[in-house]
This record gives structure tokens, C-alpha cells and sequence, in this order.
């Protein structure tokens, strides 16, 4: 799929124009930013269909970069594949609960980075999204915020319809509490994260036919709950 545009966001210029040379030779369109800020303001402005992210950057680390990008509306589908030279575990695992989907330590092989990058794209690849989306025997009529299971129309709160939303957009996807509270109840809510817990507990009652052994919604333990693929 060439022409898709990415955008790299990193300090050190060899890097740049190394991604830069073999993304154009690869058919892609590419931009970037030297810093946090300037990359998140094109992010925001360009709308891209991938960003390469460093985490080490001035101004604005990638970590806050990701952040403010996933809390953004325009910005939160964006797939990111985060670059570093830090290989700690605990780095690698905060990207991807922030959002990044991929994670590759510097210094990288080309043809492994570019390989992932396919396959990023591949699996976010942009679907019209319907208005009505049938899934077992639940249909969602997201137009109306309306859910219907096997011909019984489901009477669910709007938090219960935004959260189950959220699980079915990113299918198969582990999604912190962190991160539901964070998009469904906002930044600024001073709650905790056994809300979600309990939203789960009563959007299960309603879609599952035995919450104690659901089929949709599964829970990962220590982490969050994810919409089964």
C-alpha cells in the first residue's frame, strides 16, 4: 500500500534522514519533526497514517506526545510505532499502555522497521466505519446509540454505550482502566478506576447472556479488558 504519509518525530538528524531515504524509496510520504511540540502540531494539523516516535526529545517527551495524542479525537486512531534507544522493560510497556502500538530499540535494522511498519499499517487499516455493526447476536446503531440483542432492544446508560464503543473499535486490543477512564469519563474526572470495573460489570449483565463466562468482553487480569477478536 504505497503513499501512505508518516510522520517522524526525532532529534538526531542520521536517523531522520535514514527514515526519510528508505520511506521514500519504500513509497511513502514522509514529514517530520526535530521536537515534541512541532510533532505533535503536525500531527494534529497533517492527520498522518503512521508516526515513528522517539522518546527521548526535547521539549516534549514521546511518552506526553502519545498522550495528548490519544486523548485527542483527530488524533487518538493514528497508529505510532515508538523508536528509542532505551530498552528497559518498563519503558516498552508504558508506550504501549499510553497507545503506541509497536516498539523498536535503536539502533534498528531497516528492513525489520519497515516490515513493522507494514504491518502496523495492514492491521490499522482505515474501514468506512458504519453506521449499524452486527456482532454475534448484538447489532449496534451507532448513529442512534442504540443496541440491540437477539431482536430485544437493551436499555444501556450512555457511559455503558460509550464504553462498549470503545472495546468494539479497538477489538482484540488490551485497553487500560487508566485508558477507559481517561477517553470515557475525560481527564479532568477525579474518579477511580474501579468506576470502569463497575460500568463492565453492569455492560456485561446486559450483552452477555452469563457475565460470570462472557464471551465478549474478556478481562485481563492486572491490566484492563479488551473486546474478543
Amino acid at each position: 500500500m504505497a503513499g501512505e504519509r508518516i510522520l517522524g518525530i526525532d532529534d538526531e538528524m542520521n536517523i531522520v534522514e535514514l527514515l526519510k531515504y528508505n520511506l521514500v524509496a519504500g513509497g511513502y510520504k514522509v514529514s517530520y519533526a526535530l521536537n515534541g511540540k512541532e510533532g505533535l502540531s503536525l500531527a494534529v494539523e497533517n492527520k498522518p497514517d503512521l508516526i515513528l516516535l522517539d522518546i527521548m526529545l526535547p521539549e516534549m517527551d514521546g511518552f506526553d506526545v502519545c498522550k495528548e495524542m490519544k486523548k485527542t479525537k483527530d488524533t487518538a486512531n493514528i497508529p505510532i510505532i515508538m523508536l528509542t534507544a532505551k530498552g528497559d522493560e518498563f519503558d516498552k510497556i508504558l508506550g504501549l499502555e499510553l497507545g503506541a502500538d509497536d516498539y523498536i530499540t535503536k539502533p534498528f535494522s531497516v528492513r525489520e522497521l519497515m516490515a513493522r511498519i507494514k504491518v502496523v499499517l495492514r492491521r490499522n487499516v482505515k474501514e468506512e466505519i458504519s453506521d449499524l455493526l452486527s456482532i454475534g447476536d448484538l447489532t449496534i446503531y451507532m448513529d442512534k446509540h442504540e443496541v440491540i440483542k437477539a431482536g430485544k432492544k437493551l436499555d444501556l446508560t450512555l457511559k455503558e454505550f460509550e464504553l462498549l464503543k470503545l472495546l468494539i473499535t479497538n477489538k482484540g486490543r488490551v485497553l487500560t482502566r487508566d485508558f477507559l477512564l481517561d477517553n470515557i469519563w475525560g481527564y479532568e474526572y477525579y474518579g477511580e478506576t474501579r468506576t470502569v470495573d463497575v460500568h463492565v460489570r453492569h455492560l456485561r449483565q446486559k450483552i452477555e447472556d452469563n457475565d460470570s463466562s462472557p464471551v465478549f468482553i474478556e478481562t485481563v487480569r492486572g491490566i484492563g479488558y479488551k473486546f474478543k477478536d
